[in-house]
């Protein structure tokens, strides 16, 4: 089954709101130099976009809503998990909530196969 134009449109939109959410400028610090991705417990507005951002897609990714074969064509989503995983599984502690961030990791997990 190939990409449709509903696909496209969606993904579209998914687009603009990354421009409104400000993850370009967020991607480029997590993925600077002195950002450390091992500790977690750092709060950071750049870590929280990312994770939205990676958990809605995966969301809709999830419920076939976007088509996987598009947003992993434009987002490097391995590359964005391995960057905030840490932080993903200190706030999963933190509330005791396995479940946090899980359609992220599972998109993560997808890039790998």
């Amino acid at each position: 089954m190939g990409v449709t134009h509903e696909d496209a449109s969606i993904f579209m939109e998914l687009v603009r709101w990354t421009t409104e959410l400000g993850l370009s400028a967020a991607l480029a610090e997590i993925y600077a130099d002195d950002f450390n991705p091992d500790d977690g417990s750092v709060e950071s507005e750049a870590v929280r976009k990312v994770l939205m951002f990676g958990e809605t897609a995966g969301t809709l990714v999830k419920h076939n809503v976007l088509a996987w074969d598009l947003l992993s064509d434009l987002f490097w989503v391995e590359g964005m998990w391995d960057k905030v995983a840490a932080h993903a599984r200190f706030i999963r502690e933190r509330y005791g909530d396995p479940r946090l961030y899980e359609h992220f990791e599972s998109l993560a997990a997808r890039a790998l196969v």
